[in-house]
């Protein structure tokens, strides 16, 4: 049992004075890992710990902490409880809203590494539950035995993964040792508890080497996902990076640039949405030829199209960034990016009255403000340079103005007021909106 367990800490690279936290049930897949890891700490110096949540579904999940904080005590390794609150309104159940919650609290934990006692039966059965969900390639990947440590969360550990049920619960046996029995683990209502009693005995009654199979199947899944991962990488790089050139996307077919927003989307946090939605949106996009302002909404994102240029951000629009006072710097952020003053001459602001100027900021467009951008031009309003401009209404919220003396002066995407504009010759300073920093 150490064997495979040395393995999976190998190819991690857990080493000396790595922190890694055993994520502890009660149950005996947990309690064989924790022992195991037990064995393993001292000859390869990392820093174990253990975590347990209480979901408080359960009658006996007082008793359930109790026994998992004595082991702990026995093993002397330093124990940490967590109460959650599971949702009863789950859309997705309560099975869901006990995962969530779960993984929640364990992301709590200061470490380097969570492990978890997850074994052979348990990756057969993932990757079951997820098919009949109509899940694609990366979710019939199921579950990898190491996932590297990624943007500030820990990295996950599953040392069990390669083990059927049996043989963990044979060793525990032929060790002595104890654990617990949570009940709801026999109650077919579960989706996954019905593919564990009956769908799984017969599919292995009928085909002998189902399970490790399936396993397979999952390994293989995972190395496909992976091998899209890298094509969405490729594929983001050649369209120019996160802020996506819209002629070079649409040179790809649907399947390419689905992948790309799916994996993009990842980077931010955020899962896909379902693939009717992302069809729609694609359809929209080969529809203007991303030459049209589009903000298509992606659940918790929205795929934007503004000027030949193709991003997601999220969905829910963020209010205007409070006023900044500009002192000379060489940029200032502004909603995602940046405002940047560039040095000329001839060109942008009047230096000079900007240097005379009692106060300079940088703020949001008031209602009802004009801009006259010529001498032989009259005023207008904000919203009329904005249409004539071509700015989407979405990203007129956002447009940072420059106000000198409490008079605007420039405006991004627009221009600069003609009454502070730099003369011929004059040295000037030009503002720069980067609309994505």
């Amino acid at each position: 049992m150490t064997g495979p367990v040395a393995g999976v800490l190998a190819q991690a690279g857990v080493a000396a004075g790595c922190r890694v936290c055993c994520c502890l049930s009660g149950g005996v897949d947990s309690v064989v890992l924790l022992h195991r890891l037990c064995e393993l700490r001292h000859g390869l110096d990392f820093v174990l710990s253990a975590a347990h949540v209480h979901h408080g579904l359960s009658a006996n999940a007082d008793d359930w902490l109790a026994f998992c904080s004595e082991l702990c005590a026995r093993l002397e390794v330093p124990f940490v409880s967590f109460r959650v609150d599971v949702r009863r309104d789950h859309p997705q159940g309560i099975e869901a809203a006990a995962r969530e919650a779960r993984h929640a609290a364990l992301a709590e934990m200061d470490c380097d590494w969570l492990a978890f006692g997850h074994h052979q039966d348990d990756q057969a059965e993932t990757l079951l539950f997820r098919l009949f969900r109509g899940a694609g390639v990366r979710g019939a990947a199921a579950m990898a035995a190491v996932e590297l440590p990624s943007a500030g969360r820990a990295g996950r550990l599953r040392p069990l993964l390669g083990l059927r049920r049996a043989q963990i619960e044979a060793w525990a046996r032929a060790h002595a040792l104890a654990w617990v029995e949570d009940e709801s683990n026999a109650d077919r209502r579960f989706a996954r508890n019905d593919i564990r009693h009956r769908i799984v005995p017969a599919v292995e009654q009928a085909f002998p080497g189902a399970v490790p199979a399936l396993a397979r199947a999952a390994e293989h899944f995972h190395e496909a996902a992976g091998l899209l991962d890298q094509l969405a990488r490729q594929d983001e790089a050649a369209c120019g990076g996160a802020t996506l050139d819209g002629a070079a996307l649409l040179r790809l077919d649907d399947a390419r640039i689905a992948n790309l927003l799916r994996w993009q989307m990842r980077q931010l946090g955020v899962a896909a949405p379902a693939r009717s939605r992302l069809a729609e949106a694609l359809r929209q996009l080969r529809a203007t030829q991303a030459q049209r302002p589009l903000r298509l909404a992606l659940g918790a994102l929205a795929c934007c199209v503004y000027r030949g240029r193709v991003w997601l951000e999220r969905a829910a629009l963020a209010g205007a960034p409070a006023p900044q006072s500009w002192c000379g710097e060489s940029h200032l952020p502004w909603a995602g990016g940046l405002v940047d003053f560039e040095p000329g001459v001839g060109r942008g602001l009047s230096r000079a009255m900007l240097e005379r100027a009692t106060s300079v900021r940088v703020a949001a467009r008031v209602p009802g403000m004009h801009l006259r951008l010529a001498g032989d031009r009259p005023r207008r309003s904000l919203k009329n340079l904005c249409q004539e401009a071509g700015i989407p209404a979405w990203l007129r919220e956002r447009l940072p103005v420059l106000e000198i003396d409490g008079v605007p002066a420039w405006v991004g995407g627009i221009g600069v007021a003609v009454d502070f504009a730099c003369k011929p010759g004059e040295s000037g300073i030009e503002p720069v909106w980067r609309e994505r920093s």
